[in-house]
């Protein structure tokens, strides 16, 4: 028995949960998988999976066997890619997920850099909102915005996504302009609610270093930042988008920033990849890619570097720059 395909159908096994599955991405007969593992069960003498026709379960003992396989996979990798990253350049299918929005403003219009960079890596790219599970939809790595919750995932922080407060002209005279916190009260919002979440995303506010939440009230609730932005124009109310989302309707005075003395909390933004695959050489060139994108983009960090000349980007306090 090859001790490491063994481990490596395991895993497999494991992360799809599903023997099915596994067989279909190892490019194996499933019937082969299912020896694999009986064949390492009979080896270590331990059972490591509890199967029925619905499910499987990892015993106690396939939970600890599960965590050494990855360990030794991936110390495996890495020795290979060290020796494998001065002879060849990435190359192969690489599947990427990301928000809608985020992807057509801002990562499709730059890709010629990347098939630049890496003409032999081949982007198959899923832009939407819903969340996704990479493992059962073969996704290399997707960019997320906002915390993350699934533990399971490697995540790397490319940068933090300014926000900002705005409404439409029309809105502000009829409405006229909040001068502070307080006066939200008075005010409608559009309300934005996650394709994957039940209620609507609060607003929240750094004030001295500290998060502060806003309950805004709304008559219109949207999940899809084109449509937040549009309802914004269409004076239904303020909202609190991303600054790459709001900035060329700032530029044009379909929009208008209010409260520009009171800074929303940044969203964070992080390229995530299941832990089995975060050596690929392919999902490491677009990691390292993205990362210098988004480092390089001024309509996520200040309004102002877009307007001002460079000599003065130096001199400049930027009044944005908060952590979250």
């Amino acid at each position: 028995m090859d001790r490491i395909q063994a481990m490596e159908v395991f895993t497999r096994v494991v992360d799809a949960n599903s023997f099915t599955r596994a067989a279909e991405t190892l490019g194996m007969p499933r019937a082969s998988v299912t020896t694999v593992i009986q064949n390492l069960e009979a080896f270590l003498g331990v059972r490591l999976m509890q199967r029925t026709t619905r499910r499987l379960s990892l015993t106690p003992d396939g939970a600890a066997y599960y965590e050494h396989c990855i360990k030794i996979i991936a110390e495996i990798e890495e020795a290979d890619a060290s020796f494998q990253a001065g002879n060849r350049k990435p190359s192969g299918a690489l599947r990427v997920h990301m928000p809608s929005a985020l992807g057509r403003r801002i990562v499709i219009p730059a890709l010629s850099t990347f098939h630049q960079r890496y003409p032999e890596v081949t982007l198959d790219l899923g832009l939407s909102d819903r969340p996704v599970d990479p493992i059962e939809e073969g996704v290399d790595c997707m960019i997320r915005v906002g915390p993350l919750e699934d533990s399971s995932m490697v995540a790397r922080r490319i940068g933090m996504l300014k926000r900002l407060t705005c409404a439409s002209p029309s809105y502000l005279a009829k409405h006229g302009e909040p001068s502070s916190i307080e006066a939200l009260a008075a005010h409608h919002a559009v309300n934005f609610r996650a394709a994957h979440g039940g209620r609507s995303i609060p607003w929240v506010f750094m004030i001295d270093g500290k998060p502060v939440e806003v309950k805004m009230n709304g008559l219109v609730t949207v999940n899809d930042s084109d449509a937040y932005v549009t309802c914004a124009i269409e004076g239904f109310g303020l909202i609190q988008p991303t600054l790459f989302m709001a900035l060329p309707h700032l530029l044009d005075g379909s929009l208008k920033e209010v409260l520009t003395g009171f800074n929303p909390k940044p969203k964070p933004i992080s390229i995530v990849y299941p832990h089995n695959r975060h050596l690929s050489a392919k999902v490491r060139a677009f990691a390292e890619w993205i990362a210098e994108l988004f480092d390089s983009m001024p309509a996520l960090e200040d309004i102002s570097r877009t307007r001002e000349p460079a000599a003065g980007k130096e001199g400049r306090q930027r009044r944005d720059a908060v952590t979250a």
